[in-house]
C-alpha cells in the first residue's frame, strides 16, 4: 500500500474524545473491526443480535411514531392540546404529570404547593383520567405516560376508562414508564422502598401479560440518568441492568420470560455526541439480546428485542440563543433515527425556559417529519452499519458497559448499590467533569461559553401556568369527594391495605378503589400505611 505524502498539520487539539471521554482516534481502518464477525456481532437487520435494528425493512415499512410528550395544567386544557397534536399527524400520546402526580399527592397536599400543572398535567382522580382523554378513542391510538412511584395507580385509571368508553382491555396499547429503579439511581421520585416498589411493578407485569397482552407495562428509563449528568456509557449500563433486575423479579415471581420480555421496553435520551448517541443505541440492541439469549435462556426471538422509544435531550438546551436549541434537537433526533428508534419526541426549543408553547410543539412535531418525509435517511435500513469509527466505537460502547455490569455485581446487584449510593456517586462524578470541561472551554456550548451576546432579546411567547390551575384541581377535588360513595372509598381503601399485606397482586384492589373514585393520594397513603417509606443515603 503507498503512503500518502501529504504532510499532517498540527491538530486542534491534544486528544479528541466523545462526550463520555473515550478517545478518538485521527482515522479508523478495517484494523479497528478486525474483531467483528458479522453473523455473530451484527447480523442483518431483524436478525440476532439485532445491532443492526430489530426489522428487516425498519423504517422503509413503517415510520417510527411520532410521540410528542405534552401535559400542563389541568386535564382540560392538556386534553385540548393531544387533540392538536393529533390533528397536525401526531401518532401516539405521551403524557407529561406534573410533580405532585409523580409524587402521589393530591392538588390539596400541603407539599403540591406552587407545583400543580406546572411541569405538567395533574390527575388526582378517576374523573380527571376521563377528563384528560375525552374524546380521543383510547383503542386507535398509543398512549405513553411517564409515571413511575404511582404508576400502578395511574394505569388503573387508564383502564377504567377504557372500560367505561367500551373498549376492551386487549385492544389498548401503550406503556407506562414503571421504572422505580432509575428513581433511586436519578431523578428522585419514589414514595416506598425498592422491594415494595419492585413487588407493585412485578405486579403489573403479571396484570399486563393475563389481561392487557398489546401494552408495554415497563418502559426501562436511562433518559433520566443521563439528564442527571450520566456519561453515555453509564446511561447505557445502568439503563440495562435496571432491565436485568426486572427480569429477574419477574422470573422470581413464576412468570414465563417468553410471555413478559416481549412487553418490555427503554427509553433513551439521545444526546448532543452525534456517533456516540448511534453507537450507544445498537450496542445496547447487541447486549440484551445477548444476555436474553444467554443468561436469561429466552427462546423467543422477541424476547431478544429492545424496542425503545427517544427523547432528545433537555440537559443539553440551553436559556441563552434559544433558538439554537432547534439546531441541537434536529441533529439529536436524526441520531435516534441512524440508531433505529421505534418511537421518537424532539424536545421544544423553549424547553429551558419553561414549557413549551404549542407553536413551539409544533415545530418539534414538523422536525420529526422532515427527518422522515425529505432528508431520505431512512430509505435503507443501518446506513452507517460497516463504518470502521461506528463499528468501533459502539464494542467501545459495550465493552464500557460490561465493565459496569462488574462493577454492580461487585456491589451486591442493583438494590444493594443503590442503597450504598454507588449509582448516585458515579453519575455526581461524572456531572463534576464534565461541568469542569465547560469552565475551562474544553467543551464548547455555543452561547454559553462561547460565541456569546451581550444582549439576548427573548422574541417568543412563553407558557406560563398560572395558580387558577391548582386552585380549579382543589375546587374538583373537594366536590368530588362531597359526590361520591364515601363509604365505598373507605371500603375500597381497606382492601388497598388488607392486599398490600397479603403480599397478594395488587392491581385489582386499585382498580376498584380508582373505580369508586378514592383518589392518587388516598390510594398512596393507604399502601404506604403498610410499606412505608424510602430515605435516601446521600452521597458526597
Amino acid at each position: 500500500m503507498s503512503q500518502s505524502t501529504t504532510p499532517v498539520l498540527q491538530e486542534r487539539k491534544v486528544r479528541f474524545e466523545t462526550l463520555s471521554g473515550m478517545e478518538i482516534k485521527r482515522l479508523y481502518t478495517p484494523q479497528d473491526v478486525s474483531q467483528l464477525e458479522y453473523q455473530t456481532d451484527l447480523g442483518n437487520p431483524g436478525e440476532y443480535p439485532f445491532t443492526r435494528g430489530l426489522y428487516p425493512t425498519m423504517y422503509r415499512g413503517k415510520v417510527w411514531t411520532t410521540r410528542q410528550f405534552s401535559g400542563f395544567a389541568t386535564p382540560f386544557e392538556t386534553n385540548q392540546r393531544y387533540k392538536f397534536l393529533i390533528d397536525q399527524g401526531q401518532m401516539g400520546l405521551s403524557v407529561a404529570f406534573d410533580l405532585p402526580t409523580l409524587m402521589g399527592c393530591d392538588p390539596d397536599d400541603p407539599l403540591s404547593e406552587g407545583e400543580v400543572g406546572k411541569c405538567g398535567v395533574n390527575i388526582a382522580s378517576l374523573e380527571d383520567m376521563e377528563a384528560l382523554f375525552d374524546g380521543i378513542d383510547l383503542g386507535a391510538i398509543t398512549t405513553s405516560m411517564t409515571i413511575n412511584a404511582p404508576a400502578i395507580i395511574l394505569w388503573a385509571m387508564y383502564l377504567a376508562v377504557a372500560e367505561e368508553k367500551g373498549v376492551p382491555l386487549k385492544n389498548l396499547s401503550g406503556t407506562i414508564q414503571n421504572d422505580i429503579l432509575k428513581e433511586y439511581i436519578a431523578q428522585k421520585e419514589w414514595v416506598y422502598p425498592p422491594e415494595p416498589h419492585m413487588k407493585l411493578i412485578v405486579d403489573t407485569v403479571e396484570f399486563g401479560c393475563q389481561h392487557v397482552p398489546n401494552w408495554h407495562p415497563i418502559s426501562i428509563s436511562g433518559y433520566h440518568i443521563r439528564e442527571a449528568g450520566s456519561t453515555a456509557v453509564q446511561e447505557l449500563a445502568f439503563t440495562l441492568n435496571d432491565g436485568f433486575e426486572y427480569v429477574r423479579w419477574c422470573i422470581e415471581r413464576g412468570l414465563d420470560v417468553d410471555e413478559f420480555a416481549p412487553k418490555l421496553s427503554f427509553f433513551f435520551n439521545s444526546h448532543i455526541d452525534f456517533f456516540e448517541e448511534i453507537a450507544k443505541y445498537r450496542a445496547a440492541r447487541r447486549i440484551w439480546a445477548t444476555e436474553m439469549r444467554e443468561t436469561f435462556g429466552a427462546k423467543n426471538p422477541k424476547s431478544w428485542w429492545l424496542r425503545f422509544h427517544t427523547q432528545t435531550a433537555g440537559c443539553s438546551l440551553t436559556m441563552q440563543q434559544p433558538y439554537v436549541n432547534i439546531i441541537r434537537s434536529a441533529f439529536e433526533a436524526l441520531a435516534a433515527v441512524l440508531g433505529g428508534t421505534q418511537s421518537l419526541h424532539v424536545n421544544s426549543f423553549d424547553e429551558a425556559w419553561a414549557l413549551p408553547t404549542e407553536e413551539a410543539a409544533l415545530l418539534s412535531l414538523r422536525t420529526q417529519q422532515v427527518i422522515a418525509e425529505e432528508t431520505g435517511v431512512i430509505n435503507t435500513v443501518d446506513p452507517l452499519a460497516g463504518s470502521y469509527f461506528v463499528e468501533s466505537l459502539t464494542s467501545q460502547m459495550e465493552e464500557g458497559a460490561r465493565d459496569y455490569f462488574r462493577r454492580i455485581e461487585a456491589e451486591g446487584g442493583a438494590i444493594p448499590a443503590i442503597n450504598s449510593g454507588f449509582f448516585q456517586q458515579e453519575i455526581a462524578d461524572a456531572a463534576y467533569q464534565f461541568q469542569r470541561k465547560v469552565d475551562k472551554k474544553e467543551f464548547v456550548i455555543v452561547g454559553v461559553n462561547d460565541y456569546v451576546m451581550d444582549k439576548e432579546p427573548i422574541p417568543f411567547n412563553i407558557l406560563k401556568i398560572s395558580e387558577e390551575a391548582h386552585e380549579k384541581q382543589v375546587s374538583r377535588l373537594n366536590d368530588l369527594r362531597r359526590r361520591r360513595d364515601n363509604q365505598a372509598v373507605s371500603s375500597a381503601l381497606n382492601s388497598v391495605r388488607e392486599h398490600a399485606r397479603k403480599d397478594s397482586n395488587m392491581m385489582e384492589p386499585i382498580l376498584n378503589a380508582v373505580k369508586a373514585y378514592a383518589t392518587l393520594g388516598e390510594i398512596v397513603n393507604a399502601m404506604k400505611d403498610v410499606y412505608g417509606e424510602y430515605q435516601e443515603v446521600s452521597v458526597v
